[in-house]
C-alpha cells in the first residue's frame, strides 16, 4: 500500500467526519452522513492496521472512529431528556423491584431494635452495665435532645447530609460481601435500641419518638432501601439464577445499584432538611410528625406508583438497557 496516497485520497472524508462528530446537534442528513464516513473509516482503520501499519496514522484514524461513535451513541453528555428518565423510571424502578429485600431489611432492623428497647426499658440493671448513672442521666435530660440544636441548622443539615450518605454508600459498596451490611445494620440497631431503652425506661418515650419520628421515617428508609439494594448485590453473584453468568448478574445488579446511589442522595437530604429544620422546632409533635410523615409517605408512593408503572411496561432499570440518544435535528 502506498501510504501517501491513500492518505492524500482519504484526507478529506476524514476531515469531514472530524468536522460532523464535533458538533452539537446535527441535522437528518449530516447524521446519515456522520454514520456512512463513520463506517469507511472504520474499513480504512481496518486496512491500515493490517497492510502498512504506520503507528501515528493508526493512532489518528483510531480516535476518529471513537470520537465518531460516541456521537452516534450520544455519549456521556448531560441529557433532560436521560434525567427525567433517571427520575421517572430508572430510580424508581429499581427501588420497586428490589422491595422485597428493603422491606425485609426494614422488618429485620425494626423487630431487632424494638426488643432491644424493650428488653433495656424492662431491665434497669442492663444500662448501668454500660454507662455511669451520670452519662444516664445526661442522656435522659439533656444529651438527646440537645444534639439536634447544637449546631446552626444548616450547618447540622450538611453534617447529617453526608453520614447518611456515607452510610448508605457503605452498604451499597459492601453490599457483594453481605457480612459488611449486616454488621452496619446490626451495629445502628443495637445503638437504636440502647439509646431507645434508656429513654423509655427513664418516662422519656415521648421526647424519643417525638424527635426520632420525623427524621427518621424518612431516613432510615433511605438506609434501608440502600442496605436492601446491596444485600440484593451480593445475592446475585450468590445464585444469579439459571439464565446468567455470576459476572453477568453481578454487573447489572449494580449498574442498578448506582442508580439507586444517585437517586438516595435528594432523599437523604431531604431528611436532613427535616432533621435540622422540623425535629427541633418549637412546634406541636403532631406537627413536626406530620411533616415527617408527610415526606415519607411521599417517597413511597413515588417509588410504588412510578415503580409499578415502569414495571407494568417492561422498561429496564439497567443503565445500559437505556434508550441511546442520538443526534438529531
Amino acid at each position: 500500500m502506498d501510504l501517501d496516497a491513500y492518505v492524500a485520497e482519504h484526507a478529506g472524508e476524514w476531515r469531514r467526519l472530524d468536522q460532523l462528530s464535533r458538533r452539537r446537534r446535527l441535522s437528518a442528513p449530516e447524521a446519515d452522513e456522520l454514520v456512512i464516513l463513520y463506517q469507511r473509516t472504520a474499513t480504512h482503520l481496518s486496512a491500515v492496521r493490517s497492510r502498512s501499519p504506520d503507528p501515528a496514522l493508526v493512532a489518528r484514524l483510531s480516535r476518529l472512529v471513537l470520537q465518531a461513535r460516541a456521537a452516534l451513541t450520544g455519549g456521556p453528555g448531560f441529557s433532560w431528556r436521560s434525567v427525567g428518565r433517571f427520575l421517572t423510571v430508572g430510580f424508581p424502578l429499581a427501588v420497586y423491584r428490589a422491595a422485597p429485600w428493603w422491606l425485609g431489611v426494614t422488618a429485620a432492623f425494626v423487630t431487632l431494635s424494638g426488643v432491644l428497647m424493650w428488653y433495656v426499658a424492662s431491665h434497669p440493671e442492663v444500662p448501668s452495665m454500660l454507662l455511669s448513672d451520670e452519662q444516664i442521666d445526661e442522656l435522659v435530660n439533656s444529651s438527646f435532645a440537645g444534639y439536634y440544636t447544637e449546631y446552626q441548622p444548616q450547618n447540622f443539615a450538611l453534617h447529617v447530609w453526608t453520614n447518611n450518605a456515607f452510610l448508605a454508600a457503605q452498604c451499597l459498596a459492601g453490599g457483594v460481601l453481605v457480612l459488611p451490611v449486616v454488621y452496619v445494620l446490626a451495629t445502628n440497631a443495637l445503638s437504636l435500641g440502647l439509646v431507645g431503652g434508656i429513654m423509655i425506661g427513664n418516662g422519656r418515650s415521648d421526647v424519643f419518638f417525638g424527635l426520632i419520628t420525623p427524621h427518621g421515617l424518612l431516613e432510615l428508609t433511605a438506609v434501608f432501601v440502600a442496605a436492601g439494594f446491596g444485600l440484593r448485590i451480593g445475592w446475585a453473584w450468590i445464585a444469579p439464577g439459571p439464565l446468567r453468568t455470576r459476572g453477568r448478574a453481578l454487573a447489572q445488579t449494580a449498574r442498578e445499584g448506582m442508580l439507586v446511589a444517585v437517586g438516595l442522595v435528594p432523599v437523604l437530604f431531604i431528611s436532613g432538611l427535616i432533621e435540622a429544620f422540623v425535629t427541633p422546632a418549637p412546634v406541636p409533635t403532631v406537627l413536626r410528625v406530620g411533616i415527617g410523615a408527610t415526606a415519607w409517605l411521599g417517597f413511597l408512593g413515588y417509588v410504588f406508583v412510578l415503580g409499578a408503572r415502569a414495571a407494568q411496561d417492561g422498561e429496564s432499570a439497567d443503565v445500559e438497557d437505556a434508550e441511546p440518544l442520538v443526534p438529531t435535528a
